[in-house]
């Protein structure tokens, strides 16, 4: 018998184990939970303590296994926290965001870059993109880029423009395009990653000790809402290798105390990129010893359209507001399988960001040439967002039993305008159909996609449970799932998504004892009140590592 490090009692615990069972107190011994009772006060005589032992009396509290966010972008975030602040709200209109820009340009050296994030051109009054004169004016000697909400779409300047080497001659890459205004000049807006990317590529670069502190410090708002496992969605995504090493630093020496997952981009895999030729397994080793075991890999990221809201998610029909527009794929179907054949064959669980039904369909169908091609058990490839799917996309996915990660938080930040302008009320009311996958039995989580909106387990719950819009409207009733299954999409589930069921994800003997403090218990409270539960602690393997003020 171990001697024991942490009894927590008098608590509500809800296990999360396949019976839902609740108890009342347990103990922690070398970063795992070794006892579990139903009673409020633990039976002393079963363990061993000594006078270190620390006893946490819950008072009536909630204890939950630790929250899993399966799908966000840590190191975006982190990042995004030193920029200018450009949502809605606070902005209600492209003057607000130029004042906001303006001020940041004023106290930025004269030529350095001027950034910001979270614009939303259907939020803001005018309806539009703020554009490159428009900038211009506000911050003449600096570049500016403003990264959209989605992050699929930015606006900049004509000196960042000038930068980067784009001109009126330029052609549109493949899968975006340089916005014009009506008579067909560049107006600064950048549509989709590929048009992107070379604003990107020219602005400085941080240090890998740099971008880990940041890391360091944006963790601090994810404890504070019960994460004790992360994954980063889009490692080298903006800098490529110098991503990953940030997240190794951050890791090996603590900064960072949350259980670390990482999608690498699939470029940075590929023939071209550092990391080619490596097996799955030898990027897990690699990445696990630098950091002690504090980060891991989770799989190759690969995208296959872009957004609903930018129109760029790729529709099987057209969009509600546009009879002419059906989003895009990003790439051919026939180099896409084959991409996908070779990671697979590597060893690498594969994850593809998928809005469209179109999108998804593809992805299907890269996956189902994949494992026709070199089956493989238990596979746990991925689909993100997974917005339009259909009944007969899900019915695919149960068929190659491909996992889902639903952007639930989507109904609520975006489900008004899906039905009055790009999807209409019949598409729209099936966005995020999670009911749909629980009837098949497909496993998958919940996800914030932070930044894209915030950070909060507890709300994706709240969203999941309710559906309920921005405006106040129930989007998709018979898409709703109950409160323990919308818990067990944010704990066990994130953790059978990342193969790690026998550790993480529920509160039972053996498991690590990694846990969340709320001041409410949401499977019995009034599920419209979920989102307003607040942590008041949370712990990663037996040590409290976030605790309320």
């Amino acid at each position: 018998m171990s001697t024991v490090d942490l009894i927590i009692k008098n608590a509500t615990i809800l296990t999360v184990d396949e019976k839902n069972s609740k108890a009342g107190s347990l103990a922690v011994a070398n970063g795992r939970i070794e006892k579990i009772w139903p009673q409020l006060e633990p039976p002393l005589n079963e363990i061993e303590t000594n006078p270190a032992t620390e006893v946490i009396d819950l008072q009536g509290k909630t204890l939950i296994p630790g929250f899993i966010d399966t799908h966000n972008h840590l190191l975006m975030y982190s990042q995004f926290r030193k920029q200018a602040n450009c949502s809605t709200p606070p902005n209600e209109s492209i003057q607000d965001i130029l004042d906001r820009v303006k001020e940041l340009a004023a106290n930025t050296p004269k030529g350095e870059w001027v950034m910001g994030w979270g614009y939303d051109d259907t939020l803001l009054q005018e309806k539009r993109h703020p554009t490159r004169d428009e900038l211009d004016e506000v911050a003449p000697e600096h570049p500016v880029f403003l990264r959209h909400i989605s992050v699929h779409f930015a606006a900049a300047n004509s000196k960042a423009l000038e930068l980067a080497g784009v001109t009126e001659e330029t052609p549109n890459p493949k899968g975006g395009h340089f916005g014009r205004d009506e008579n067909g000049r560049l107006n600064g807006v950048l549509h989709e990653l590929p048009a992107l990317e070379p604003v990107q590529a020219i602005i400085p670069e941080p240090s890998a000790e740099e971008l880990a502190s940041l890391i360091g410090e944006a963790t601090e708002d994810f404890l504070a809402e019960g994460i004790t496992t992360s994954s980063d969605a889009g490692v080298g995504l903006d800098q490529g290798k110098i991503e990953l090493e940030a997240h190794v630093k951050a890791s090996a020496d603590g900064r960072n105390p949350l259980r670390m997952r990482l999608m690498v981009l699939h470029h940075l895999l590929n023939e071209e990129g550092p990391y080619h030729g490596y097996t799955a397994a030898e990027l897990t080793n690699e990445i696990e010893k630098r950091t002690n075991g504090n980060a891991t890999l989770d799989s190759a990221k690969h995208f296959q359209d872009g957004s609903i809201q930018g129109m760029t998610g790729a529709l099987r029909k057209p969009y509600h507001n546009d009879p002419n527009e059906y989003g895009e794929l990003l790439n051919d179907q026939d180099d896409f399988n084959e991409e996908v054949l070779d990671l697979h064959k590597r060893g690498f669980r594969v994850t593809i960001h998928g809005n469209g039904d179109r999108a998804i369909g593809s992805i299907l169908d890269a996956y189902e040439n994949a494992l026709t091609k070199a089956p493989r058990e238990d596979h746990r490839h991925r689909i993100e967002h997974v917005q339009t799917a259909t009944s007969e996309d899900l019915d695919k996915f149960k068929t190659l039993d491909v996992a889902a990660s639903f952007f639930i938080n989507h109904v609520y930040y975006w489900g008004d305008r899906h039905k009055n302008i790009f999807l209409g009320p019949a598409r729209a009311k099936r966005i995020n159909p999670l009911a749909d996958a629980s009837e098949r039995d497909i496993l998958y989580t919940l996800h914030s996609d932070c930044p894209i909106t915030p950070i909060s387990p507890l709300f994706s719950i709240w969203a999941a449970v309710n559906r309920v819009t921005r405006d106040g409207e129930i989007l998709g009733e018979d898409q709703r799932i109950s409160v323990e299954k919308a818990l067990r999409t944010m704990t066990i589930d994130g953790a059978k998504l990342n193969f790690d069921e026998n550790n993480t994800g529920s509160i039972e003997v053996g498991k690590l004892a990694d846990f969340a403090v709320l001041d409410e218990d949401p499977t019995s409270i009034d599920p419209m009140k979920i989102r307003d539960i607040r942590v008041w602690s949370t712990f990663v393997g037996g040590e409290k590592v976030y605790e309320r003020n």
